[in-house]
């Protein structure tokens, strides 16, 4: 298939966790000690089970996780491994885009989960020799609807004029862990969160370079009226604790169907057209209403599944790694990339792969 001029394309796609690989039976076993009071309720560790997790990430040894950390501990470590995370990752993906360092004419960097300023794309721009007069644009708080925020952001940029843009989405989101609270929504944080991070490179397709992976075509964005309540950060003495609705499957099921619809026919799409989903698994149940209001054949998501099966809810990321793992499946013609966060917020990408 040849892509039209003008139109951004992905040039490469890595993905990437710490080190510290954990099976969720060892953190269920931990989260018995984490809290006691909700792990005696009756029901509550078959969340653990349910989430459908067999392993994922995390940026520190488990034990290290069963001690109280303050906010600043816990932000520091963010910083170190965050830093690490990305220039491996965003390395990586200038190499296998075959562009220099010195060529990147923008950095995109989003995150939630911890704090940085100077932003990390300014840290990013010296550790890797990028162009000291590249446009930075970090993007914060936009939870697990950044990873389609920002790839929507990249191709923005492209069209504006920066031929070569560099992305990068990271999240340690198992440093929000609060040890001791034994609120419901940190005792589910802790059967779903994970950490890892994603690097893509975006050009005009004329760059020279090697094939690319898909075509960007543009996006869509909505955000839902008095929804502050079912997503997001609250601020606390130990750092940032997560609040989230049980009701966002009801949510998807609402008003999804609609919406996506919607977001197609702004750049003239149908329904009928698109082949492929790419979707943030925010957990088994979101999935499973997706599949519902948009009348998905089996196995349409199995992309997803598998994301969340092998690495958990690592955020703005996640929904990069289902791109990642989607692309192994070498799918053709149109699809779409969406994810839901903060806001109440739903984020879309108008894709066509090769």
């Amino acid at each position: 298939m040849s892509f039209a001029p003008g139109v951004p394309v992905v040039r490469s796609l890595v993905t990437g966790t710490p080190a510290h690989l954990t099976s969720q039976s060892e953190v269920r076993a931990a989260a018995t000690r984490l809290f006691p009071r909700m792990s005696a309720r009756r029901g509550m560790l078959e969340v653990f089970d349910n989430a459908e997790i067999r392993r994922r990430a995390l940026s520190r040894p488990l034990e290290w996780y069963l001690s109280p950390r303050g906010f600043a501990e816990k932000n520091a470590v963010f910083v170190e491994e965050a830093r690490a995370l990305i220039a491996r990752l965003a390395r990586e993906a200038l190499a296998q885009a075959e562009v220099a360092p010195a060529e990147v004419d923008a950095v995109i960097v989003v995150n939630s989960s911890g704090l940085s300023t100077p932003s990390l794309d300014a840290w990013l721009i010296g550790a890797l020799g990028l162009r000291p007069h590249a446009a930075r644009l970090p993007l914060w708080g936009l939870g697990c609807a950044g990873g389609a925020a920002g790839l929507a952001r990249a191709a923005d940029l492209v069209r504006a004029g920066h031929r070569r843009v560099l992305y990068v989405s990271v999240e340690l989101c198992s440093l929000t862990l609060l040890a001791g609270d034994e609120s419901k929504s940190n005792f589910v944080g802790t059967a779903l969160f994970a950490d890892g991070g994603a690097a893509l490179v975006v050009t005009h397709p004329d760059v020279p370079g090697p094939e690319p992976l898909l075509r960007l075509h543009g996006a869509a964005s909505t955000l839902i009226e008095d929804s502050e309540d079912i997503m997001g950060w609250d601020v606390v003495e130990e750092g940032l604790k997560v609040r989230f609705s049980r009701d966002i499957p009801a949510l998807v099921r609402e008003m999804m169907g609609g919406n996506v619809a919607w977001a197609l026919a702004e750049h003239g799409w149908a329904r009928e057209e698109v082949g492929t989903y790419v979707i943030h698994p925010g957990g088994v149940k979101v999935l499973a209403a997706f599949e519902e209001t948009l009348g998905l054949p089996p196995g349409s998501l199995d992309a997803s599944r598998a994301v969340l099966r092998c690495y958990g809810n690592m955020s703005s990321a996640t929904v990069l790694f289902v791109l990642a793992e989607t692309l192994k499946r070498r799918p053709r013609g149109k699809g779409l990339l969406s994810a839901m966060g903060p806001g109440f917020s739903a984020e879309h990408v108008l894709i066509e792969f090769p």
